[in-house]
């Protein structure tokens, strides 16, 4: 999956960048190589989900893409 990620130079210092495609996952980092790693997070965190609040009976099946 390829994702465009629009990075901005913070006002006090160091950066901040959201991912449009995502509502509402945005992250920052004291350096580029910081926010370059708390994108991965974050893109991490705001696309995963809890299986355990999903009601899945036996005959759904459950797959995992990768894109």
């Amino acid at each position: 999956m390829k994702l465009k990620v629009i990075i901005h130079e913070a006002e006090e210092g160091g950066y901040w960048a959201e991912v449009p495609a995502i509502l509402g996952c945005a992250t920052q980092g004291e350096t580029f190589k910081e926010l370059l790693t708390n994108l991965y997070d974050a893109v991490e965190a705001c696309l995963s989900i809890d299986m355990e609040k999903i009601e899945v009976s036996e005959k759904d099946k459950v797959l995992e893409l990768v894109v």
